[in-house]
């Protein structure tokens, strides 16, 4: 894979907003043909007719297995081939102090973070990458890499994914490479709790600001090819600088 993606299939999953939107345009951008998933159909359909392009949307819930089957079934038979894999859905429907935790909401944060990406990952390795290889990104966190105290169950989760994509990476090689990239807090409407009318906490940032989804589409899109065709098993972090003040923010 070059910086031109022309004949490329990326899946990005979760990707009707944020994060996952700015991976598809950034990917679509650079030639790539481009399935979305997400779980809200009316929230898939705009994120297309934004998108434009060479856009599949499929809706469907990441933790099921059935439907991420049909996911990388339908992209594979839609446009020929699955190179680039983005596994990042997510969820954290848990916050706070974890002796206080549900346990049945951690189980569930942990399945669409963590198990999820390795069943998008086999699929996408029986269906075409173990044969014609490919590259896969996982979304972590920098929650994933030093405690925040109040995200916890999302941080161990994330930190999950860390180690997963090393173990992968190293089975999965040399035809698969597969990285990782750690963002800190990104303005997003899933991190809106974090950063909405919390501007001042960005100058704790050596970069002044809170992230943006393009931030951490063109690193995940370089990490997708050849110029990163010797990194693999690696987390990069997208953070602002703010894991060298010591804090995770």
């Amino acid at each position: 894979m070059s910086e031109d993606f022309s004949g490329k299939t990326a899946l990005v999953t979760g990707a009707s907003r944020g994060i996952g939107l700015g991976i598809a345009r950034e990917l679509l951008s650079r030639g790539a043909a481009v399935t979305i998933t997400g779980r809200k159909a009316d929230q898939l359909a705009e994120a297309a007719r934004e998108l434009g392009g060479k856009v599949l949307t499929i809706q469907g819930n990441a933790g099921d297995d059935a439907s991420r089957e049909e996911v990388v079934a339908r992209t594979v038979e839609e446009f020929g081939s699955l190179d680039v894999l983005v596994n990042n859905a997510g969820i954290n429907p848990q916050f706070g102090f974890l002796m206080d935790a549900d346990l049945n909401a951690v189980r569930k944060i942990f399945d669409v973070n963590v198990v999820a990406a390795l069943g998008f990952t086999q699929l996408a390795w029986k269906a075409w990458m173990g044969e014609h290889g490919g590259a896969v990104v996982n979304i972590a966190s920098v929650g994933g890499i030093r405690s925040t105290g109040v995200i916890a169950a999302y941080g161990a989760s994330k930190a999950a994914l860390i180690r997963l994509t090393e173990e992968l990476a190293w089975q999965l090689g040399p035809k698969v490479r597969v990285n990782a990239v750690a963002p800190a807090v990104v303005k997003t409407k899933f991190a809106e709790a974090l950063w909405s009318g919390r501007e001042e906490a960005a100058q704790a940032y050596p970069m002044k600001r809170f992230g943006t989804p393009e931030d951490v589409a063109s690193l995940v899109a370089f990490l997708c090819s050849d110029g990163a065709s010797w990194i693999t098993g690696e987390t990069v972090r997208v953070d602002g600088g703010i894991l060298a003040t010591g804090t995770a923010g």
